[in-house]
């Protein structure tokens, strides 16, 4: 396995917003700068070695990416979402339907929701309700906060109509105020904690997604989470990965091996494991007349993998030329659907 172009492929537009973190983030990658010379060339490493190549198995899970716009401004949000922040625009409705008419019949299971924060678009209950309706499980990513709450008695009607083929993931990126805060600002554990506690108390299909502090290991974060759980009684099982998932940290700018087809053998995994052989995401940049399709949630303005303008056309194979596809799903084995 070869080694781990430190690049701009997406737009510095952060806002700071009233509650951005101060000071550096608790969680980060321990590691030199990338060197330039990686991750330059979609065929060949650095080292000259034949890149690794993910072909689509069947596309099980539909990302939709809501826009970029939160309530939010966190210190290491990999797509920089904020209050000010549109490089994804809003979706609209009638733009999801076309995709979700394309996804029907093609055995996929899972329509995802990603944002900034999926409940700030004002056509989203109209694209959830569409994507459950149509017999789809629908999963939302959402920091459970006011965008959200806003929308209890819309929510409530969804879980009695649909109950739980709609699942709500809710970031909270630590079992402690202080790692949580440190990354999503003050005074946003108390909104973010009674959000979970009301869907919790409600009865939806429910999870969590956070992170390890550095030096932190696995068994010690699900013990802290089961702790927190247990004292707000959260029905979520926090030794069930489906329930409680842990991301590895992601820095594009950060050293990380190239991923060689010779890897697959190395490290014992397979193309098919890897989250691009199963799913792609649709989003709509700033500028560009219609939405598009983006080989995974990660990387939405790489032109390299941009996968083109129907599921169709985005049923190629992906290159994994980006930090993101080695140190998250590769070497960290993560994936963001259900």
């Amino acid at each position: 396995m070869a080694d781990a172009p430190a690049r701009e492929d997406k737009p510095r537009t952060r806002g700071a917003g009233r509650n951005a973190p101060q000071g550096p983030s608790p969680f980060r990658v321990d590691a030199a700068a990338l060197p330039a010379e990686k991750f330059s060339d979609p065929v060949l490493t650095a080292k000259g070695e034949r890149r690794a190549t993910v072909g689509l198995k069947q596309l099980e899970t539909l990302w939709f990416n809501t826009g970029t716009l939160c309530n939010l401004a966190c210190a290491t949000c990999y797509i920089e979402s904020s209050p000010t922040n549109d490089a994804l625009i809003y979706i609209k409705a009638r733009d999801v339907a076309r995709f979700l008419d394309e996804a029907q019949g093609t055995g996929t299971r899972e329509i995802g929701f990603t944002g900034g924060e999926p409940f700030m678009n004002p056509d989203f209950l109209a694209i959830l309700d569409d994507a459950l309706d149509r017999g789809f499980e629908a999963l939302v990513l959402s920091n459970a906060m006011k965008p959200m709450r806003r929308h209890e008695e819309a929510l409530l009607d969804l879980k009695r109509r649909y109950g739980d083929r709609l699942t709500i993931r809710v970031s909270l990126d630590h079992h402690t105020r202080a790692g949580h805060e440190g990354e999503r600002g003050s005074r946003s554990w108390e909104p973010a904690i009674a959000g979970l506690k009301w869907l919790s108390d409600n009865g939806f299909d429910i999870a969590v997604a956070g992170r390890l502090l550095p030096g932190e290991g696995m068994v010690e974060a699900r013990a802290g989470y089961a702790d927190l759980f247990a004292e707000q009684n959260i029905r979520i099982d926090a030794q069930d990965p489906m329930r409680l998932v842990l991301f590895p940290e992601m820095d594009e700018t950060r050293d990380v091996a190239e991923i060689t087809t010779d890897c697959w053998d190395i490290l014992g995994k397979s193309p098919d494991d890897i989250m691009c052989a199963t799913s792609r995401m649709v989003v709509h940049r700033k500028g560009e007349p219609a939405p598009r399709v983006a080989a995974c949630t990660l990387i939405p303005h790489d032109e390299g993998f941009d996968m083109g303008a129907t599921l169709a056309e985005a049923s190629g194979e992906v290159s994994l030329n980006h930090p993101h596809c080695a140190r998250f799903c590769v070497l960290g084995g993560a994936s963001c659907s259900a």
